[in-house]
């Protein structure tokens, strides 16, 4: 297969059945958006707004590009940017992971970090401040609506398109909502049966409070949500409700929200690694965790489609790979001493 660049190879990622962590009485399947070229869900994200300011005219040739990010959206954006030619900046709290920093460096982006006390608001305004005083393009990735625009024209095509016959529940989490507005309006339309299951953070439930999101004029958030604390699964749930979430509630197209504590969360990414062979991040551990919450009380015979929003590989200095040794274990080490030749020695 031929593509004329690397952005012809985002979307179109794989939807898995699993077989050892599933219930007996369901068909439950995964979609993995680690496929991605640059291994996540935000891949989607930044192509469909960098092409849609292209078209508008809101992007002009050269012009650099900004914006606020946990690491995934930033790093889809650095490939877009690097592939078009555009210079790319990102705004980045300091608490999100050192290898998202590098994997967006290594890609030629400049990385802005903002001090962990401000948060995910705190990395926003940094990045309005600064595409304000240099005239540069920011994505606004919380409110534009290219973001779910995408998420119409693909992640629910190829979602529609594998299950069109039987999808009784669709399970996600969100970042900026993108993902859950753009395929929830095509399923109201056209899947109308299928339910729509979304999964937050139990250590930040600010959907499931009940509390509004106070807003500015251009949707932005005007401040924290009353509701958040900060929890381990970085992409999910800033410290506000992002206008395209907001969006999809008052749509009412969300028919039961579950909230995932953090050890739940971290669990079964470790759980579909070891038994299912998938290596994903702490989100898509949660958004797992809320899919076998609803696979546990669904009909028999009942399909299941959960989103995994982005690799493992984002995770290594988190505390998801906290307990994983560089070294031999005491286990290892006595395999390694079962034969006589090139034995290693034990770790002082």
């Amino acid at each position: 297969m031929k593509f004329d660049s690397i952005l012809g190879t985002v979307g179109n990622t794989p939807h898995v059945k699993i077989n050892r962590l599933a219930p007996d009485h369901v068909n439950l399947y995964v979609k993995i958006e680690a496929f991605n070229p640059l291994g996540s869900v935000k891949d989607r994200l930044a192509l469909g707004v960098i092409e849609a300011a292209e078209k508008s005219g809101e992007l002009k040739p050269g012009q650099t590009v900004i914006e606020a990010t946990s690491g995934n959206t930033g790093i889809g954006l650095a490939m877009v940017c690097a592939a078009k030619g555009y210079p790319f900046v990102c705004t980045m709290a300091e608490t999100f992971s050192v290898e998202r920093r590098k994997l967006m460096r290594f890609l030629g982006a400049r990385v802005i970090l903002t001090p962990a006390a401000g948060r995910g608001l705190g990395m926003v305004n940094k990045a309005q401040e600064l595409a304000k005083q240099n005239g540069w393009f920011m994505t606004r990735q919380f409110e534009n609506e290219a973001n779910a625009d995408m998420h119409s024209r693909t992640t629910a095509r190829e979602i529609i398109g594998d299950f069109k016959e039987k999808l009784d529940y669709w399970v996600t989490g969100f970042g900026t909502g993108g993902t859950l507005k753009g395929v929830g309006r095509v399923f109201e339309k056209e899947m109308p049966n299928t339910k729509i299951v979304l999964c937050e953070p139990a250590e930040a439930p600010m959907l499931t409070s009940g509390q509004a999101q106070e807003r500015n004029d251009d949707g932005t958030p005007a401040k924290p949500h009353p509701a958040f604390k900060p929890h381990p699964m970085q992409g999910w749930s800033p410290d506000f409700i992002p206008k395209l979430t907001g969006d999809a509630v008052d749509m009412k197209v969300i028919d039961r929200i579950i909230t995932i504590p953090n050890a739940d969360a971290i669990k079964m990414s470790q759980e579909l690694a070891k038994k299912e062979g998938i290596f994903v991040g702490i989100t898509a551990g949660g958004t797992f965790a809320g899919a076998l919450q609803v696979a546990k009380d669904a009909p028999k015979g009942s399909t299941i489609l959960c989103m995994l929003p982005d690799t493992g590989e984002r995770y290594l200095s988190t505390p998801l790979f906290a307990d994983i040794p560089a070294d031999m274990t005491e286990d290892e080490m006595k395999i390694s001493q079962s034969t006589p030749s090139h034995q290693m020695k034990p770790a002082a």
